[in-house]
């Protein structure tokens, strides 16, 4: 009887966690858990992260960091499930709104919209501070099409990487996998860099963030799609390839709206190239595919737990 009760707390964990999110967006930093994943993660950078280290022990360096927070975080989430299934009323009732907490800080849906919906202007000096805060790319000397392209590929590729992946880990894992998941993402956020400082230190997060990245990244892209499969599709068989993961939806996505992007010697998207309504056309298209992702969500985690 008590394994059926916390079953179906899951499923109200998650569906109080997604109203939250939609209602008020990200928790203040102060309290934010996936600040304090970052905080660890750049303790062990300083005082790991050597450039006299060799390539080889600064490898080992970095995987070492993520699996000592991994373990702990680990631990900290799976005891917030045992607990939650405890006798103790009392203890049951604080570790059920400690976990749906955690879990709510495992995923971003409101807070991707709002950053990109910033995006939707003509002030280029205001555009380029607003892309700056959601693309690692140098844009102090893009033009406004780049901008709006950087904008929408973001869009396009965090909603796998802050939804998708988040609400998957959760369904086959429960709180423990979604937590998971968002310190593997958080990691290669942070260190997942090919330049001299992160080539070594950041390979195993990246490398891990890739492979638990392969079904929510292909799964997202397949959602993108049902809204032009045609077009979608000979986007995601020509371009899918160029990135692991990350331009399975983004590749969809532009599919979807016809659009050109580009990453300035990186990568380029054949289409028209983007202006400001695109961005507008694109956060309709997001509300969409996210509201599928959701609901599919929900439905999944009730019939399944």
């Amino acid at each position: 009887m008590s394994d059926k009760i916390f079953l179906t707390k899951e499923l109200f964990a998650l569906l109080f966690a997604i109203v939250y999110d939609l209602l008020f967006g990200e928790y203040p930093t102060k309290i934010h858990p996936v600040v304090y994943m970052g905080f660890v993660g750049k303790w062990f950078d300083k005082k790991l992260n050597k450039p006299e280290k060799s390539n080889f022990a600064r490898f080992i360096f970095g995987m070492i960091a993520q699996t000592i927070e991994v373990v702990l975080f680990l631990v900290i989430s799976t005891s917030l499930v045992v607990i939650s299934k405890s006798d103790n009323k009392v203890a049951q009732i604080l570790g059920f709104l400690v976990a749906i907490y955690l879990l709510k800080s495992t995923f971003s849906i409101r807070s991707l919209y709002e950053h990109v919906a910033r995006c939707y202007t003509d002030d280029v000096e205001l555009l380029r501070k607003n892309v700056s805060f959601i693309v690692s790319r140098d844009v102090s000397k893009l033009d406004k099409a780049h901008l709006y392209s950087a904008a929408i590929e973001s869009l396009a590729e965090n909603i796998s990487d802050s939804i998708t992946g988040p609400l998957f880990y959760y369904l086959l894992f429960g709180l423990p996998g979604a937590v998971i998941y968002r310190l593997v993402n958080t990691y290669d956020a942070l260190f997942g860099y090919r330049n001299e400082k992160y080539e070594w230190f950041g390979k195993f997060p990246a490398r891990f963030d890739d492979l638990l990245n392969i079904v929510p990244s292909r799964v997202t892209a397949f959602v993108i799609s049902l809204f032009n499969p045609v077009n979608s599709w000979k986007y995601i068989l020509k371009y899918g390839a160029i990135k692991i993961n990350a331009m399975y939806p983004m590749s969809a996505f532009a599919g979807v709206l016809k659009l050109g992007f580009e990453k300035i010697g990186y990568y380029k998207l054949e289409g028209k190239i983007p202006e400001k309504e695109d961005v507008k056309k694109a956060l309709e298209l997001y509300k969409k595919v996210t509201a599928i992702i959701i609901l599919t969500t929900i439905i999944l985690t009730a019939v399944v737990k």
